[in-house]
């Protein structure tokens, strides 16, 4: 019981530290303290954090454009992600690689990814990497809805079937691929319907409820360890905030009643959690407090560990750069 609370906790702790992050993400961008494009993770934190919390730490991990929830959630250090975004050599990339493209191979985070279902074929080597290891370990990968209109969907779900590999596809369904809504793009919104037509299985859930999330992808996890080969987890979310912002956030063209309905308290996934953990006298509104206040000192710290790494020599420019 004592073991549980603590997990229980630490993933609240966690889906505040995600939220908090973004929103001061944002307030940064706007005063321009730090510089190139936010994609927020806002409304979403349950998928992440309840994904990695079946996840062993040395499971491996991809990720989107939308990537500090999966960074965190994974065990990322706030000081380094801080830090890149301020194009600091501190940062996870020295400073080059920005929001997009945040990674940490050490916690299995194989890195977020700018190109729409980059990730996917970059997890399905990971899971076959996993898979000749033969030690039980597993790669996910997280990608939006949108991504399932891209050619690496449908090509990775075949590959990682015909092969069994340990491999857990989350689908996070925000509604919106950018500004176009889930509906006006596909003719069949449950996305999890692909599945079949690879032979495996896939599951539908409340992508704002952690537990829900969480239960989901254990159930897979334990699957593909067993061998039994990779699952689609569809993750019923809702993105709350613009799909990107630069010097200031975009206009919002969402029907105002949709955003009320996504952002009231029994939507929200932090929130939810909250009133779940109080109701099981496993926290008090004290203790929530507490951990939002500790969340609010760790990430001050984290701007002021950014703030006093240098920036990159102009020198080093190509060092470390990659191409084929």
């Amino acid at each position: 019981m004592a073991q549980e609370k603590t997990e229980l906790i630490e993933i609240l702790r966690k889906m505040i530290m995600i939220r908090e992050f973004d929103l001061l993400a944002i307030e940064l961008r706007k005063a321009r303290r730090i510089y190139g494009a936010l994609h927020p993770y806002v409304g979403e934190e349950a998928v992440a954090v309840g994904v990695c919390a079946a996840l062993a730490p040395t499971d491996r991990i991809t990720s989107t454009h939308r990537g500090h929830g999966h960074c965190i959630a994974k065990g990322a250090d706030i000081n380094r992600m801080m830090a890149e975004l301020f194009g600091r050599v501190d940062g996870y990339c020295k400073g080059k690689g920005g929001s997009m493209h945040i990674a940490d191979f050490a916690i299995g985070m194989l890195g977020a990814n700018g190109i729409v279902a980059g990730g996917m074929p970059i997890a399905c080597g990971a899971a076959l990497a996993a898979q000749l290891e033969d030690k039980g370990g597993v790669a996910a990968c997280f990608f939006g809805d949108g991504a399932t209109g891209e050619g690496e969907f449908h090509e990775t779900l075949n590959i990682a079937s015909i092969w069994k590999l340990p491999l857990l596809f989350v689908c996070e369904n925000n509604r919106y691929g950018a500004g176009n809504a889930v509906e006006s793009v596909r003719s069949v919104t449950d996305i999890s319907l692909h599945a079949p037509a690879y032979g495996i299985p896939g599951v539908s859930v409340d992508g704002n409820d952690v537990l829900a999330v969480r239960d989901a992808a254990r159930q897979a996890v334990e699957r593909a360890r067993r061998g039994g080969g990779p699952t689609l987890l569809h993750c019923k979310t809702f993105r709350s905030l613009f799909h990107a912002m630069r010097d200031v956030p975009p206009p919002e063209t969402r029907a105002p009643e949709l955003l009320a309905q996504w952002k009231a308290r029994d939507h929200d996934p932090v929130a939810r959690f909250e009133d779940v953990l109080i109701g099981r006298d496993l926290v008090t509104p004290a203790d929530v407090a507490a951990i939002r206040d500790r969340v609010k000192r760790d990430l001050e710290a984290a701007v002021e560990f950014a703030e006093k790494s240098p920036y990159p020599d102009p020198n080093d420019l190509l060092v470390d750069m990659f191409a084929e």
